[in-house]
């Protein structure tokens, strides 16, 4: 299936599943002013706008260019994005109704802004928010505690494209609007060793609990395009994210230390993991203790030559557990399901279940490793032991593989409780041995060609699934109209 015809297809899906929108026409309409103020926050009729909220519909909306935003491609808008926010966030407060920011078409360069509570943020659908190159307009913020340091050097990063902390009922989303984080300028600079912090992401909301994205394209991340961190009751849904296959760390959807997840109908071509959940890094991650768990990705298409379409660590040492993924897509992938850990992370990575994936040109379609060497620092305690169990695979068919598995475990701290059933790997060159296992235990029933001796026990039937429904999954979602 051609690119753009398989993209059609999966927006298509979420329009279906989560938002019913149509074309906006926007007419700017001035509002009275009481003592000469200007009310900018209802000083935009949007007709025919529609979008979908799970919690309440905004009381209150302005366009980005009632504060002098100019979509010309060229113009600075960072003043107007936040002037515009500043303005929203008084209808935040219980009561008032909250806020809704309007993004019309055009292209609207910025550097980050962000933010806050009660507030929808919509791009119309030819509407492009285009990140700043102008380095400066990048601000420097602190590490996040899990991590000690930045993750690509020590010591703070540059902010996030759109970001927030502490808030709580925040939708970004659109009619397929576009964030263009122009990452190429810092993809350069990284590779050169130029940059002295580590890249910001196109979105991250830290501390933040009710989070809707949907029914966006993410073009060019300077690294993670999503990144929700010690936050919950998030959903990502209809989400099309596109980097080149080689661009670094460009990870499309990176829960971290998030606990009720819902990851649906996305799209993702990327340098790196289309989905990777972390909860934190070696001591920092131990100390901070706070887990990602209770998480559901389902209809999940990824193309990523040099990493795995979703993976689990490397930074986990807060723990993730009841991980729930099904009907997983993947094309030109380096491995279907990674777990990533080592000596020093600590913490765990248990009640991990995947069902229904379709894989096509793979390295490896399930990799396991407990020797990911990369550490923040020499203050981890190698002694640390993360613990990998229950973990189950069913329901794969996979063709074009060079290797049907690579599992890695930890000598004393084995990888256990793995199961595997109804698998069938069509390997692209006959090898005499098509599974790799060391310090691994497990049991398998119905896979081709046979795994490897550890995971030879019998098993009868299916592995588990859970069959309960997580509270993520009861959320449904309303129409708002303006």
């Amino acid at each position: 299936m051609e690119l753009q015809t398989l993209k059609f297809y999966l927006l298509s899906l979420c329009l279906l599943a989560a938002v019913a929108l149509v074309l906006p026409e926007c007419a700017a309409a001035r509002r009275s002013r009481a003592g000469g103020e200007r009310q900018a926050a209802v000083a935009v009729a949007v007709k025919g706008l529609r979008y979908a909220s799970a919690t309440s519909c905004r009381a209150h909306s302005a366009a980005v260019t009632e504060f002098g935003a100019v979509g010309d491609g060229a113009t600075s808008n960072t003043a107007a994005f936040r002037a515009a926010v500043g303005n929203l966030s008084q209808y935040s407060a219980a009561g008032r109704g909250g806020g809704m920011l309007y993004v019309p078409a055009g292209r609207w360069l910025t550097g980050p802004f962000n933010l806050t509570s009660s507030f929808t943020l919509f791009l119309h659908r030819d509407a492009v928010i285009l990140a700043s190159q102008d380095i400066n307009e990048w601000p420097i913020i602190d590490p996040l505690p899990s991590y000690g340091r930045g993750r690509d050097k020590p010591g703070g990063r540059y902010s996030s494209l759109i970001g927030g902390s502490n808030l709580t009922d925040v939708i970004i989303t659109g009619d397929n609007g576009t964030i263009d984080g122009q990452g190429a300028t810092w993809w350069q600079k990284f590779h050169k060793n130029q940059l002295k912090y580590t890249r910001g992401y196109l979105i991250e909301l830290m501390h933040s609990d009710q989070i809707i994205i949907s029914n966006l394209t993410l073009l060019n991340s300077p690294a993670w395009n999503i990144h929700p961190v010690y936050s919950s009751n998030i959903i990502v849904s209809g989400i099309t994210i596109l980097a080149p296959v080689h661009s670094p760390n460009t990870d499309g959807i990176n829960p971290d230390s998030c606990s009720h997840v819902r990851i649906e109908d996305c799209y993702i071509v990327s340098g790196d993991d289309c989905v990777a959940i972390k909860s934190g890094w070696d001591e920092y991650g131990i100390a901070y203790g706070m887990p990602s768990q209770h998480i559901v990705i389902r209809r999940l298409t990824c193309v990523s030559p040099t990493s795995a379409v979703i993976a689990l660590g490397s930074e986990m040492s807060g723990g993730i557990q009841d991980v729930r993924a099904e009907d997983i897509t993947a094309v030109n992938s380096e491995s279907g399901v990674r777990i990533k850990t080592a000596p020093g992370r600590g913490a765990y990575v248990k009640d991990v279940f995947v069902r229904g994936m379709s894989l096509d040109t793979m390295k490896w379609v399930f990799w396991m490793t407990g020797n990911y060497k990369s550490h923040p620092d020499g203050n981890y305690n190698p002694n640390a032991m993360p613990v990998v169990n229950g973990v189950s695979y069913s329901n794969v068919v996979a063709t074009g593989v060079t290797t049907a598995a690579r599992l890695e475990g930890i000598p004393g701290a084995p990888f256990t409780g793995i199961c595997i059933s109804n698998v069938t790997v069509e390997l692209a060159k006959s090898r005499k041995v098509s599974w790799t296992c060391t310090d691994v235990e497990g049991v398998s029933a119905d896979v081709s060609p046979a795994p490897c001796a550890p995971l030879q026990g019998a098993h009868d039937g299916q592995c588990p699934f859970p069959a309960d429904r997580l509270p993520i999954d009861e959320i449904e979602f309303k129409e708002c109209s303006y």
